[in-house]
């Protein structure tokens, strides 16, 4: 097991963070690894990670140190993920594409088009006697839904759990790709039907979570053997402060969204890193985007973090959040492994997949000879919801169904200790209120007796008193007459 490795990047000063505060800036440079940030309290915070990106880095020391070691073991059959975290207008963008996937020379270029391009020259450049493939999806996670960046009528793509391949995106689009601009032409059509919206820290801030998957089969010609790498690069939509970005209406829909799910992958980081002796349960499911995630955190994935931060003082609780993100993610452990399956079981495997979308396909089709198409549409969906379209006879669907129902069982047993454990401790604070009180009302009570004691000895004090001064005035009346 190894840690993944994290990495953070501060972007230059925007013209308007120069403008209302100057030159100023939170960090101070230590090396290549540490730097002191100074808060909003004048603190200073030292951190530490794996390589310190500062703002005169060039993209191609980004993708050398995070990606390039991640993008060999895709073409050697194991798993990878890149990626990039930070608020919204830190530079997350722009590190993953560059200022544009075509339209930049090669000193500009992100890490998406690098990947691409290296992919293609280490397979270029092996030595193995091997056939190799590259298939590539694109989907964005926006409003809690799962899209295909490639056929936009696939908008709730349902997510799957297989024990040969990991996490799957049921039904989204596979494009065959031959050389790098094929696959950057495509690419160029998914970026340009992602989800983007104007706030007041970015004319075009990404209002969904965008994730590109690429995936390299070696069929080996000699031990019949099938190596598969998938490498995932996630371009993550940035945290918000609302009283900031100026959001409204729609847009501060999508940014409630967007912060909930980053909120679940905190929660999600914070479980695999608590350091408890017991088994924890991982809230994977808690968002789309942690489930599609599970790989990369702590599964069968080598796995990279960019946190892109503001240098600019006016951004330094934000880049702190980010900074503290970063800091407990580097406690994740991984277990990356080689993909290898026979070539007989894979194709196997290949064909009964493809049989069941077949059969899937057309109960559809008859479906909608006698409904209407969104009639068809919400059957397909309640359908796939109900677990109706999966084969009954595969073990490996039965058993990540039997997980799925174990583990939502666990957490809700949890949730019910946790609730449980909060009521007793609710009434334990009342039981000892209520005993404070009764202890107040007997005290009121005696008070009554104690005064009725005190009033009796009183009496016959003012009576003797009065018989006193009776006597007193008898034997003055006396002596006078005398």
């Amino acid at each position: 097991m190894s840690n993944i490795t994290v990495c953070t990047r501060f972007r230059p000063l925007s013209s308007k963070e120069r403008r209302d505060h100057g030159d100023s800036v939170c960090i101070r440079c230590i090396d290549t690894e540490t730097f002191i940030l100074k808060d909003e309290k004048e603190e200073d915070i030292v951190f530490s990670f794996d390589r310190v990106f500062y703002e005169k880095s060039e993209q191609v020391e980004v993708y050398e140190f995070l990606a390039l070691p991640i993008v060999r073991d895709a073409v050697n059959g194991i798993n990878g993920t890149i990626i990039t975290y930070g608020q919204t207008g830190a530079g997350k963008t722009y590190s993953m594409e560059g200022p544009g996937i075509l339209e930049c020379g090669e000193q500009k270029k992100g890490i998406l088009p690098r990947v691409v391009d290296g992919l293609f020259e280490h397979i270029k450049s092996s030595d193995k006697i091997a056939k190799y493939s590259i298939k590539l999806s694109m989907v964005e996670i926006y409003m809690e839904k799962v899209r295909d960046l490639f056929d936009l009528s696939k908008d709730n793509i349902q997510i799957k759990e297989s024990k040969v391949q990991g996490i799957l995106l049921s039904g989204a689009t596979e494009i065959s790709i031959m050389d790098p601009g094929q696959a950057l032409q495509s690419l160029l059509t998914g970026i340009a039907n992602r989800a983007v919206g104007e706030t007041q820290m970015n004319m075009a801030s990404s209002r969904s979570h965008c994730i590109y998957m690429l995936t390299v089969q070696q069929e080996s010609t000699g031990d019949k053997r099938m190596k598969t790498g998938k490498l995932v690069l996630v371009d993550l939509a940035g945290s918000e402060k609302v009283e900031k970005t100026g959001a409204e209406g729609r847009v501060l829909e999508e940014a409630k969204m967007i912060n909930k799910s980053l909120s679940a992958l905190g929660n999600v980081i914070n479980a695999l890193t608590c350091g408890s002796g017991r088994a924890n349960h991982i809230p994977y499911r808690d968002s789309k985007l942690t489930r599609i995630l599970q790989d990369a955190l702590g599964g069968n994935s080598r796995t990279a973090l960019l946190c892109c931060c503001s240098p600019s003082l006016s951004n330094a609780a934000e880049s702190l959040s980010t900074l503290r993100f970063g800091a407990r993610a580097k406690h994740i452990k991984a277990s990356p492994r080689v993909n290898c399956i026979e070539e007989k079981y894979a194709k196997k495997h290949e064909v009964l997949c493809r049989d069941k979308d077949e059969s899937c396909k057309r109960i559809l089709d008859k479906l909608r000879e006698r409904l209407d198409t969104e009639d068809v549409k919400l059957l397909e969906e309640l359908f796939i919801l109900e677990g109706i379209f999966f084969d009954p006879y595969s073990v490996e669907e039965l058993e990540s169904s039997y997980e799925d129902v174990t583990l939502q069982t666990i957490s809700s047993l949890q949730e019910f200790v946790e609730e449980l454990v909060s009521s007793v401790e609710e009434l334990k604070k009342k039981n000892k209120a209520l005993k404070a009180r009764v202890e107040a009302a007997e005290r009121l009570d005696a008070l009554p007796i104690e005064c009725g004691k005190y009033s009796n000895v009183l009496h016959k004090i003012l009576c003797a008193f009065s018989f006193f001064k009776s006597w007193i005035g008898s034997f003055s009346s006396v002596k006078m007459l005398k």
